[in-house]
């Protein structure tokens, strides 16, 4: 019988990369178990972060750059000077009206399954884009996927730092030590 793509044997690194993915997935979730809503969205220290919005952020981001590996940087550029994209970036770390903690977890889950899914098919790591035009990243610079995977491994582990210390800030819960 013939293996499917979601089912065949990955090469070493595309395991290794979705496996340290796979675990900061992990250690967000648990930072965010016992929660319920109002708690996922309250602010724990002067920033705007909260555990709820950190998780949104993570989802959105993840789908992006899947997006990215798969068709490359969006075909509209973005107006860094328009207030509302800077609206736009500041919901995505905030639970809006309607949306709640459950609902963004089963959405992380099914933008976890895409990215595996995705990479599984993947001809190789080394499919790559020209980056977005952004004031953050060089001009005529491109990435890989495998750039784009250590990138949302880095995105990831970064935000599970951010969330660790909101629920500290919560209720004393550290998801280490």
């Amino acid at each position: 019988m013939m293996a499917t793509t979601t089912e065949k044997v990955l090469d070493a690194e595309r395991a290794s990369l979705l496996r340290a993915l796979g675990e900061q997935r992990d250690f967000l979730r648990f930072t965010l178990r016992g929660l319920d809503d109002e708690q996922a969205a309250r602010r724990t220290t002067v920033s705007e972060l909260t555990l709820g919005g950190l998780l949104k952020h993570v989802v959105s981001t993840e789908r992006s750059w899947a997006d990215f590996i798969r068709n490359g940087p969006a075909p509209t550029e973005v107006d860094y000077d328009d207030p509302s994209t800077w609206q736009e970036h500041a919901d995505s770390f905030r639970l809006l009206d309607g949306e709640t903690l459950v609902g963004v977890l089963e959405d992380y889950e099914l933008a976890a399954g895409e990215t595996e899914r995705l990479v599984a098919e993947l001809p190789d790591l080394e499919v790559s884009h020209p980056l977005p035009s952004a004031p953050w990243f060089p001009e005529g610079g491109s990435w890989t996927a495998r750039d784009v995977l250590l990138h949302i491994l880095r995105e990831t582990a970064q935000h599970c730092g951010h969330a660790d210390i909101v629920r500290e800030g919560l209720d004393g819960q550290k998801t280490m030590g």
